[in-house]
């Protein structure tokens, strides 16, 4: 092939990807054609009602739509959650967390969604990681103090309610360290807190924006951190895996997700619109406000990790035989 012949065919592939690039683009461009609703599974007023409603100021000018917050409470988000997926407008969203990856697994009988099939994750929004804490008066000050008393008896632990994460952790743990942990049983972790300060239980897992105050102002102190790596804001508190525990990872993120009604030309709008707000200033100002962190994985990243998510928690509660109360 002559040099010549080389460069127009060259430029003839390059010009038929332009045009496929922007047919791709134009496709995209032409959603959304009505308003938005973004659905939340849990009662207005929490932190994940406050950042789904600051997406939707974020979006609606660049999408050129309404973008609304629907609160759709009960059943620990099985209401929302179900709404959102069967919604077939393909206008639909949903801001989820990580109990939609959890709760299907508590139920005796098959839920009418699958998160998995029936949800694409646009992009992590928050944060807001576990950490094991004790009151300030007790006398245990490491996680090897923890197991030791462990081993002298039934150990408790606060949690935040049946089947929760916070639940699920303690579990977790007591099955690395070969000890029994009693599960204390809450309605949230504000109504635990009064007991957890006075020692009226030793232990919990419990999230970061919720024991950070009381960390900082020595009610509280951080055995450790449920992950792998220690926390920017608690820079002294080492996490599990450090202590010897490698694998218990407990994470109570926050994400945005689209029903599989929404269009391919949605996803790829909606991507990085969401990419784009968590790191604008706002919006991590926002999320740092609620003690949590904001997303720092990628889309690709949490796209991968959510159906990890549901296989790793669904394997915790068939293993110790957890059903929904």
């Amino acid at each position: 092939m002559t040099d010549q012949k080389l460069i127009t065919r060259r430029l003839a592939l390059t010009a038929g990807g332009a045009l496929l690039a922007g047919g791709a683009f134009a496709q995209a461009s032409t959603w959304p054609t009505r308003p938005v609703r973004i659905i939340v599974p849990f009662a207005a007023g929490g932190p994940a009602d406050a950042l789904a409603r600051m997406l939707a100021e974020i979006f609606a000018p660049q999408l050129g739509q309404p973008v609304v917050v629907e609160n759709r409470a009960g059943a620990g988000g099985i209401l929302g959650t179900q709404a959102a997926a069967q919604a077939n407008d393909g206008h639909t969203l949903l801001f989820g967390s990580v109990s939609m990856t959890i709760v299907p697994h508590l139920q005796p009988q098959p839920l009418a969604y699958d998160v998995v099939r029936d949800f694409v994750p646009l992009g992590l929004v928050a944060s807001t990681p576990f950490v094991l804490v004790v009151p300030a008066a007790s006398a245990v000050r490491s996680v090897a103090d923890v197991v030791a008393e462990a081993r002298k008896g039934t150990l408790a632990a606060a949690n935040s309610g049946h089947g929760t994460i916070s639940h699920l952790t303690a579990e977790l743990f007591g099955e690395a360290a070969g000890v029994r942990i009693e599960p204390v049983v809450y309605r949230g972790e504000g109504v635990l807190m009064p007991d957890l300060l006075s020692g009226a239980v030793p232990m919990a897992f419990l999230t970061l924006p919720t024991v950070l105050p009381q960390i900082q102002a020595g009610r509280l102190r951080a055995l450790a951190i449920a992950g792998a790596a220690r926390l920017e804001v608690l820079p002294d508190v080492p996490s599990l895996a450090e202590q010897g525990f490698p694998g218990i990872e407990a994470d109570g993120w926050q994400a945005l997700f689209a029903p599989r009604s929404v269009p391919e030309a949605g996803v790829q709008r909606l991507v990085p619109l969401v990419r784009d707000a968590v790191a604008s200033p706002a919006l991590r100002e926002r999320i740092v406000g609620f003690g949590a962190i904001p997303g720092t994985r990628d889309r690709a990243e949490f796209a991968a990790m959510f159906p990890q998510e549901y296989q790793r928690w669904g394997a915790v509660v068939r293993a110790r035989g957890i059903q929904a109360q």
